[in-house]
């Protein structure tokens, strides 16, 4: 029942993610840390009240290991916004939604949780139908690549980190140390750059923070439930979502090879899951 659970949580967190991501592309002309700014101080206050209202202790059990997972977000957020801002929606998600390979793999070491052979097979699967899914996008500079792939990285590690919380702190105690820890980093920039949103920027900004909030409580909830491989391989999805959302919304086109790598993902991540 877990294992049903979790995978209906990463698909609910995938779809209030790929809501987010097109929030933050509207707001391209706002730089990178200021959206991450604002995004933080909703998700802290909303995390706060929250936990007051409940009862829970605000600050967990385990400080070191809530740290590190609200440094290793923040560099995953700023680069994941930084690439959704800078690229194509859907290319910027496809880098983006490496970040459960780079999970899988750390989790070996980090939670030491082991990958059945057989599912490196799908991960390889899924990441070629990744490649046709997009192909060779020449609007991708070698920065927004390295970016996008840093933020994968750190977000896998993430990850792994509130895998290993799942035994001592409660979910909204882990989603509060994600804000708790940006804030510092990312405040002192934007005071130093801001740039004033106008009009309906700030509908958009609040929505980045809903969305995002509901996102990461479903996605906390899913990781402390079930094997990592196989939840964090549900990400893939988001790619399918950028598609749509991109075609629909910012007219981004995309080839037959692009359909042949829907229907390659969808395969992989299937298979995983049955497996």
């Amino acid at each position: 029942m877990e294992e049903k659970d979790s995978i209906k949580y990463m698909l609910l967190a995938g779809l209030f993610f790929a809501l987010m991501n097109v929030c933050v592309k509207y707001v391209s002309h706002i730089p990178t840390v200021e959206v991450v700014f604002f995004r933080s101080v909703f998700s802290l206050v909303a995390s706060y009240v929250i936990l007051k209202r409940d009862n829970i202790p605000v600050f967990g059990n385990n400080k070191p290991l809530l740290i590190l997972r609200g440094v290793a977000g923040c560099i995953g957020l700023v680069g994941s916004f930084y690439t959704l801002q800078h690229i194509p929606l859907a290319s910027a998600v496809t880098i983006n939604y490496l970040s459960p390979f780079f999970t899988a793999i750390l989790g070996i070491f980090i939670v030491k949780q082991p990958v059945k052979p057989i599912r490196y097979l799908y991960f390889g699967l899924a990441i070629a139908g990744v490649i046709m899914l997009k192909g060779f996008d020449p609007r991708i500079s070698t920065l927004d690549l390295v970016i996008g792939l840093t933020a994968a990285l750190f977000a896998g590690l993430a990850y792994n980190i509130i895998s290993k919380l799942k035994t001592s702190e409660h979910p909204l105690v882990i989603i509060f140390y994600f804000p708790l820890i940006t804030l510092p980093f990312v405040g002192v920039y934007t005071l130093m750059h801001w740039e004033n949103p106008q009009g309906w920027d700030w509908a958009v900004l609040l929505l980045i923070g809903i969305f995002t909030q509901i996102a990461q409580y479903y996605m906390t909830l899913s990781y402390q439930r079930a094997n990592l491989a196989k939840v964090a391989s549900l990400n893939y999805l988001g790619v399918v979502y950028a598609l749509v959302f991109g075609y629909f919304l910012f007219q981004e086109t995309f080839s037959e090879y692009a359909l042949l790598g829907i229907v390659v993902i969808l395969t992989a991540v299937i298979l995983n899951i049955r497996k």
